[in-house]
């Protein structure tokens, strides 16, 4: 039970990664909060992971400052304090590429994967200060790192975006004891890569990772002292070029 006594808002938590995160970190003795935008997908979510105490849920449009700031009062409510964040909501387009992609559909790419988490850090930000601990996860890209064709224009963009985001936290909050980590995997069989323009195969959806890897990246990082701080962490596919 290493986070026996901890909290954690794991955002975009009903599948995918955030669900596994949410399971990982509950076997650990962490009061887990999933917040996303479908209530009955979240309950169902929590169900599964099961546990005791029982993954909590709240829906939250990342996007809406208004529905952030929602969503952490309530966590501070029933949570009493929020001691880690996990900014794991993010969509992709099957409109990759500049000549294609619409305006509006950039903006809203640009609004959850980079706006969102912005909204969700500054929401807790106050609070770790004053306790001189926290710990921030963003669930980051290689494609925040190396911007390619498959990842497109509005993803890559919202990536990098992120990626200094969580740079510039790091080095504003190290002072306070609030750490930031950038998790930045490669390939992940989620219910992301239902939007790619070519389909995926399920041997190909077999070869890269599965979710509960990169939540054992995760609580990997959670489960570090306060003295350690993982600044970054690429985690791939044995097979996967790191470009």
């Amino acid at each position: 039970m290493r986070l026996a006594g901890k909290t954690a808002v794991i955002t975009g938590g009903a599948t995918g990664i955030g669900k596994a995160i949410a399971a990982s970190f509950a076997a650990e003795g962490c009061r887990v909060a999933i917040a996303g935008r479908r209530q009955a997908k979240l309950e169902e979510a929590a169900a599964e992971v099961g546990g005791e105490p029982p993954v909590l849920t709240h829906t939250v449009d990342v996007a809406d400052r208004d529905s952030v700031a929602k969503l952490f009062r309530w966590a501070e409510e029933t949570l009493g304090k929020v001691d880690i964040l996990v900014n794991n909501a993010g969509i992709n387009t099957p409109q990759r590429t500049m000549a294609d992609i619409p305006p509006e559909t950039w903006d809203q790419v640009l609004h959850i994967n980079a706006t969102g988490a912005f909204n969700c850090m500054r929401a807790v930000l106050d609070g770790m200060r004053q306790r001189k601990d926290g710990l921030i996860i963003n669930m980051d890209s290689i494609s925040g790192m190396r911007a390619s064709i498959l990842g497109g224009v509005a993803y890559c963009a919202s990536k990098f975006a992120l990626t200094a985001l969580g740079t510039c936290v790091a080095l504003e909050e190290g002072k306070n004891g609030i750490r930031v980590t950038s998790i930045c995997p490669g390939e992940v069989d989620t219910p992301l890569l239902d939007g790619r323009p070519t389909p995926l195969t399920a041997e190909h959806r077999a070869s890269i990772l599965q979710s509960e890897d990169v939540a054992a990246a995760a609580l990997m990082v959670a489960c570090l002292p306060p003295r350690a701080h993982v600044h970054e962490l690429v985690i791939k596919p044995t097979w996967q070029d790191y470009a």
